[in-house]
């Protein structure tokens, strides 16, 4: 019942197919009804001809010819090739929705999951689903026609018959056993493999430091460990498929003998007529067949299993709750956001923020400054719903973010991160991801404020260059000016900036102070800041400690007032 219940989300994409799969069914069902005959016909056409009967016999023969021709050359043809496409396009949507589905999972998903794991699953997992339907259907009816073979052995002899099912029975007891250990060593392989990928994803996109760093060996030699284990793995399922196939071979070939010697013993004292005899001799290997396919698709099925089961984790999100969003619409925004009573921890974590409250207004330049780990990112985190607070509520304009649309959300927040993320694509094309229509005057406008425009214009292709993983073509500040452009093409009425001038020269840093400022009287502008000196002139300063709001004024007020930031804004101008 549970495995049924893991091919439901798989079953759901044919509904769009049920017509073209319903008429391959028919052609694969006739075709293995027709396919019952032949043994009868053979049967037939060597009788015939022992009578000396060549017209009778070529009577059968000619029935049996007519039937493979329809059968081989038609019915089998066009249902595999309708079989095929349904397949492929089921697959290549099994693909397209767990990625949607990956990118819809809570970020605390990505805190567990590793990128390999996610990757595998959108790409090897709903590829490894493919031909699902034409082996059901092709096992469903070959086990329909064995049905019916067997009736008809059994009206010519119950001996025969029982021998049959004695055989089956076997082979179904020997499944029981092999079909959990190679279910448990596939799923034991999956999870090596998800190690492979997350690594080589991580070495590929980090090559830089990897060669910086001077720990390529060290790489090398984990990837050579993870290799070993999935060889071993490996070597188990291959070794347990090993023992599986020769116990049903040795199955077969008992089958195999111990019918033929029974039909000799009784065509010998006329029990049965040589036509059923002959008849055997071709449906022995019907079941030797079915053995063999059995074989094959319950080795397949337990891959099947795992690769489904691992798709539906993401596509029904098993692991995690939903991220569910309101149905409130912004339109107009004022920016006035203000944190009611927030406690939030990280999972696994102590409490980050502790009855968190804080009121940011519009039009201002507000900077959040404290020691590494009290909380300070996490704010952003929280406003952007990138986490969900645990107590108390976040409001924009009055309204709870969490009764916002995802739209309206993503839309009216923008945030600039100390480590932005940079996509492998062109200059232009990191703008045009966020607006299909704009043009690159715009574009040119917003890199100028960003004061960005006259490196790119310096390139031999310009706003065609292609940035490459990660952005690795540019610079820290270079991809912190590009997000911040990139981020004003979006037009947000609230700019959160998280460390965001942290990589940038002192030259290049008063530019984006300069953005900022100018940014100020149409934007809530929040700056989290590392380097005090970039925030000595907001507006209003909020000093985070242990999870609290401990002190807010101007940075000369807090000179005198606030230990604490007096003791951070000193030792940060000694660094710097």
């Amino acid at each position: 019942m549970k495995n049924i219940k893991e091919f439901k989300t798989l079953f759901n994409f044919v509904k769009e197919y049920k017509t073209k799969l319903i008429i391959a069914s028919i052609m694969i069902f006739i075709s293995g009804i027709c396919d019952i005959f032949t043994g009868y016909l053979n049967g037939g056409a060597v009788t015939e001809i022992t009578k000396l009967n060549i017209k009778g016999a070529l009577i059968y023969l000619g029935i049996y010819f007519a039937i493979e021709i329809i059968v081989g050359g038609i019915l089998i043809h066009v249902s595999n090739s309708i079989l095929y496409k349904i397949e492929s396009a089921i697959t290549r949507k099994l693909g397209y929705y767990t990625y949607v589905k990956a990118l819809n999972l809570p970020a605390v998903a990505y805190e567990e999951l590793s990128s390999g794991e996610v990757i595998n699953r959108i790409n090897n997992d709903a590829d490894s689903l493919s031909f699902t339907f034409g082996r059901l259907l092709g096992m469903i009816s070959s086990l329909v026609a064995s049905l019916i073979t067997i009736v008809y052995v059994f009206a010519n002899s119950w001996v025969v018959g029982i021998e049959i099912l004695i055989f089956l029975l076997l082979l179904l007891l020997i499944l029981k056993k092999y079909n959990p250990l190679l279910k448990n060593i596939h799923k034991e392989r999956k999870n090596e493999q998800d190690k492979f990928t997350s690594l080589t994803t991580e070495s590929i996109r980090g090559i830089r430091e990897i060669k910086t760093l001077g720990i390529k060996n060290n790489l090398i030699s984990d990837m050579a460990d993870i290799i070993k284990i999935i060889y071993k793995k490996s070597e188990t399922e291959i070794d347990i498929q090993k023992r599986f196939n020769i116990l049903t071979r040795l199955l077969k070939t008992c089958l195999e003998v111990g019918t033929f010697v029974t039909c000799v013993i009784l065509v010998y004292y006329n029990k049965v007529s040589l036509t059923f005899f002959i008849a055997m001799t071709y449906y022995i290997y019907r079941y030797m067949w079915l053995i063999e396919n059995i074989n094959d698709l319950t080795q397949n099925y337990q891959k099947f299993s795992v690769s489904i089961s691992r798709v539906n984790d993401i596509l029904e999100n098993k692991l995690y709750d939903d991220v569910k969003y309101g149905n409130v619409n912004l339109d107009k925004v004022k920016g006035i956001i203000e944190f009611k009573n927030v406690s939030f921890s990280y999972p696994k974590e102590d409490t980050t923020l502790k009855n968190f409250n804080l009121v940011i207004e519009p039009h201002k330049k507000v900077a959040i400054v404290g020691s590494s780990g009290q909380g300070k990112s996490t704010l952003f985190n929280l406003i952007t719903r990138i986490f969900d607070v645990k107590e108390g509520s976040i409001l924009i304009d009055n309204i709870n973010i969490l009764d916002l649309t995802e739209e309206s959300l993503r839309k009216h927040i923008s945030i600039i991160r100390q480590e932005p993320f940079i996509f492998n694509r062109t200059i232009k094309e990191n703008f045009e991801i966020i607006d299909n229509n704009i043009t690159l005057d715009k574009i040119r406008k917003y890199t100028k404020m960003s004061y960005l425009d006259d490196y790119i214009m310096s390139l031999p292709k310009q706003y065609d260059t292609l940035l490459g993983e990660g952005g690795v073509n540019l610079s820290g500040g270079q991809k912190q000016r590009l997000s911040i452009a990139r981020t004003l093409s979006k037009k947000s009425e609230i700019i959160l900036f998280d460390e965001a001038t942290s990589a940038l020269d002192n030259k290049s840093q008063e530019y984006i102070k300069k953005s900022i400022d100018n940014l100020v009287k149409d934007h809530t502008i929040v700056i989290v800041a590392h380097r005090l000196s970039t925030i000595i002139d907001a507006d209003i300063i909020h000093v985070v400690d242990d999870g609290k709001i401990i002190a807010s004024g101007t940075h000369e007020q807090l000179l005198k007032k606030c230990k604490k930031y007096k003791e951070l804004y000193e030792l940060k101008k000694e660094e710097e």
